[in-house]
């Protein structure tokens, strides 16, 4: 299953934050990460707190898009819809 993700990174902890949607209507997971977003840090930050969210490994966990970005694209493995609605909340709309 394919998630959007908008990642505040230096964000004080490590959370996600529901769901949110920009002005296209686009929906996306709020998360922040301690860590900066120098030589990957965020993204891998990112990949173990959603794994862990997910009860997943963290291998089954990664950034496939938006590597650079704030808004990135996750691919995690094994994840069906319903679980994911259940874990991190329906998103809205």
């Amino acid at each position: 299953m394919r998630i959007r993700v908008r990642l505040t990174p230096r964000g004080g902890r490590d959370a996600l934050e529901g769901w949110g949607a920009d002005a296209a209507g686009q929906v996306f997971l709020k998360a922040r990460v301690r860590a900066a977003p120098t030589e990957g840090e965020a993204n891998a930050a990112l990949e173990a707190l959603v794994a862990r969210a997910a009860g997943r490994p963290r291998s089954a966990v990664r950034v496939v898009a938006g590597h650079t970005a704030r808004l990135k694209t996750l691919q995690i493995e094994g994840l069906e819809a319903a679980e994911a609605a259940a874990i991190f909340g329906a998103p809205p709309g």
